[in-house]
This record gives structure tokens, sequence and C-alpha cells, in this order.
């Protein structure tokens, strides 16, 4: 069951639990092509609500600004801003933990804030960190990593372009929290739009 959500810079669909609720809320928000429409967000929506989570799949704000095109590089603050009112509003409807989780473009943003933030949620949940752009190893996306105090789980494709399973696992050690890695098998960005099975992957969710 899903709930549409607009209110106070939130725009997205809160995923009720199809189960016993395990008292955790989990912020998925997309990357810089995409909305909280993605197949991928959905399906990952979906495998948490079948397992008890509260799950807020919701815009960034560049994308509530606008239906298409990238974000703007001067304005990622508020897109960050965006997750800070998206856990706030979770924190309403959980009594738990509150895990914060984002796409690409969106797994990064989730990182940053809380490099700046260390009380803004329990735990991290990144699906295709950009690691670095395409063909381009030297131009790494690291330098807050040192500043993470939030434990976090990176699910990445083994044919991701934006980085290799063997750089990823090089950059997390940059992570003073504890950060686990796991690989999707034979999938790339898109992360085969969500068919994986999350929980196998990360069982300690």
């Amino acid at each position: 069951m899903t709930e549409f959500i607009q209110q106070d810079g939130i725009h997205g669909f809160l995923h009720l639990p199809l189960v016993e609720p395990n008292k955790t809320g989990v912020v998925l928000t997309h990357g810089a092509g995409a909305d909280c429409t993605a197949p991928l967000l959905i399906a990952i929506a979906e495998q948490l609500a079948q397992h008890g989570f509260h799950v807020l799949r919701c815009n960034l704000a560049f994308r509530q600004r606008r239906r298409t095109g990238p974000p703007h590089p001067g304005k990622s603050e508020e897109d960050r801003y965006s997750l800070v009112q998206a856990a706030a509003f979770l924190r309403q409807h959980t009594p738990g933990r509150i895990i914060l989780s984002g796409h690409s473009y969106g797994g990064r943003q989730v990182t940053i804030a809380a490099s700046e933030n260390r009380t803004l949620a329990d735990h991290l949940l990144l699906f295709s960190y950009p690691l670095h752009p395409p063909a381009k190893p030297a131009q790494l996306r690291t330098a807050h990593f040192p500043k993470l105090k939030i434990p976090s789980t990176f699910i990445h494709g083994a044919k991701d372009p934006f980085g290799t399973p063997a750089e990823m696992e090089t950059a997390i050690h940059l992570i003073p929290a504890a950060a686990k890695l796991a690989i999707v098998e034979g999938a790339g960005h898109e992360l085969n739009k969500g068919r994986f099975n999350l929980f196998a992957l990360a069982p300690a969710l």
C-alpha cells in the first residue's frame, strides 16, 4: 500500500509495511537522470515494505523544481535539505531506526549529508554509488568519506562504469564507520532495475 505525499518540500510516495512493522523507516531517492518513479526505486521499496519497513520514495529538490534535466551543480545543498526533511517526516511515522538511501547521484547526496550531520540517520544504503565519472577513474568522489561516521551498505553492479568492485572496495576503506560492499553480478549502473534480492545481499538491514 502506498500513499502520495506532497508537503513541506517532500514529494513522493510512502510505502506502508506489508507485514508486521519493524519500526524502521527508509528514505529512498533517485539518480540525476531519474525521479522517484524509477523502476529500480519501486522494486527496492516493494522489497523493503515486504520486510516490514516504512519507505518514503521521494524526489530531490531539483526534480521537484522540474520534471526533466540534471541537477544544478551549485544547488546540491538544496537536494541534501530534501533528505533532511524526508528523514524528519519518517521519524513521525516510525519510532525506530532511520535509513537514508539513494541511487547514484541520490546516494552521493546521502553520503554528503550524512558526513555533515552524523545524527541524520542510523544507517546508509547506497545503490550504484557514482565513485567517478565513466572512464575517468582519477576523478574520485570520496573527499567526504573520512567524515562518514554512520554505518553504510553499498550495493553495486559488477559491470558499473562509475566504479569497479575493486575500486569501490578500496574507496570504502576511507570510511571510519562500518562499511560493507555487496555486488550484484552481471549488473550495470541500473542494477537490472531492481531484479535482485536485496536481503540476500544485505541480510543485516
